[in-house]
């Protein structure tokens, strides 16, 4: 498909997915799977290892060194034959890596959406709400939350940008299983510990495959002019 019909269907597809979220309870009847209403718990606690090791400190170390050693690999040796044959796919997931968790924490600042466990509903004290509606009193003088989108696994969605890279389909599509593996992993950690609803990690992938479209579509310009 040309990247112009992926961008326009991707942003077609975000849209829509954000309305059904925000007019169903297809987050609820998820969130409540792992919560515990007797003892106002998550299935597993924030500082439980190793699983804060593995899928939080740990994964985020991992991936800001994966993105380090592709721009050490462009910035020094770039007259590599092999670097040279992958440059702009390199390039793409650099800018990838860089700016989809940026993209994902601007919106994150803007949007003023609850987690779960800020809800009244599993023991906070916000309202449940919609990400285009405002806050009525006493809630809209409450802090900012920073619940939506999710941006623990923008890091990981970043890494869709691997398909970029690849040449042939078949490592292009191990690219895409890797990781939405680890992203939807990072995801799903978030989710047991109360900090994203299903929907909240969704958005994120689709806002980071869009903008790694959009990422593609002007390196590929840059190379082609």
């Amino acid at each position: 498909m040309p990247i112009n019909r992926q961008i326009l269907s991707t942003s077609i597809l975000l849209i829509l997915v954000i309305i059904l979220f925000g007019i169903s309870d297809i987050d609820v009847l998820v969130q409540d799977k792992l919560y515990n209403s007797f003892s106002n718990t998550w299935i597993l606690d924030r500082d439980l290892q190793p699983y804060k090791f593995i899928f939080y400190d740990g994964i985020k170390k991992v991936l800001i060194l994966f993105a380090l050693s592709f721009l050490i690999a462009l910035l020094f040796f770039r007259k590599n034959k092999l670097i040279q044959e992958y440059k702009q796919g390199i390039l793409i997931v650099i800018l990838s890596a860089m700016l989809v968790p940026l993209i994902i924490g601007g919106l994150k600042k803007y949007t003023n959406m609850p987690c779960p466990k800020n809800e009244i509903h599993y023991g906070g004290k916000m309202i449940r709400t919609s990400v285009w509606q405002k806050y009525k009193k006493p809630y809209k003088n409450m802090n900012i939350i920073k619940c939506w989108p999710a941006g623990h696994a923008s890091g990981g969605f970043a890494l869709l940008s691997l398909v970029f890279l690849f040449k042939s389909r078949k490592n292009k599509k191990l690219a895409l299983q890797s990781s939405l593996t680890v992203a939807w992993s990072m995801g799903i950690y978030k989710m047991l510990l109360g900090d994203h609803f299903l929907s909240h990690t969704i958005i994120t992938m689709i806002v980071s495959w869009l903008s790694i479209l959009i990422i593609s579509k002007i390196v590929v310009r840059k190379y082609i002019n």
